[in-house]
């Protein structure tokens, strides 16, 4: 469940670490990342809080249906690196980051796993590549969004890392 924090960072990192094991439990035809119209994406979500993809580089425009009372939780750039870690991932010094709710800015904070954690994935999903437990770690700026009222909304979100850049654009209906 989503507690309130004195400092976001900390209650990002686990949402962080959870939205890259929603990612990896998608196969590839529904993966969230590659999703061009939305279809797929109540596939898989918590009870909890609502994950928003954004894209593996370039931008998508995307139409979705959220439960009302959900945060929405989403990177505007990430990465994550497979392989056990005692510590973080570095930080991307060159990213910067965006997201706006009904023309509204919404912050984006850095945050990321401070080690590895296990994620078990589909065969070629596009974070661990395996079915297996595989060790991840991740860093990325985030966006979290209190629960939006019922009705539609529209949300964008994207960042870059100097040369990697990623644009998502939701249409959102809250229900």
């Amino acid at each position: 469940m989503l507690s309130p924090s004195p400092d976001p960072a900390p209650a990002l990192a686990p949402l962080a670490a959870r939205w890259v094991a929603w990612v990896a439990a998608h196969r590839q035809p529904v993966n969230p990342l590659k999703d061009t119209t939305g279809r797929h994406g109540g596939r898989h979500q918590p009870d909890d809080v609502w994950f928003l993809a954004g894209t593996q580089g370039g931008g998508v425009a995307r139409r979705c249906v959220v439960p009302a009372g959900r945060p929405l939780f989403f990177p505007a750039i990430c990465c994550w690196r497979v392989g056990r870690r005692d510590g973080p991932v570095a930080p991307m010094s060159d990213a910067g980051g965006h997201a706006e709710l009904d023309g509204v800015a919404v912050p984006v904070r850095p945050a990321g796993s401070p080690a590895s954690f296990p994620v078990r994935g589909f065969f070629n999903n596009v974070v661990t590549a395996w079915p297996w437990p595989v060790h991840v770690s991740c860093w990325g700026l985030w966006g979290l969004v209190p629960p939006p009222a019922r009705g539609t909304h529209h949300l964008t979100f994207g960042g870059h890392d100097g040369t990697f850049r990623v644009e998502a654009e939701y249409e959102l209906e809250v229900r």
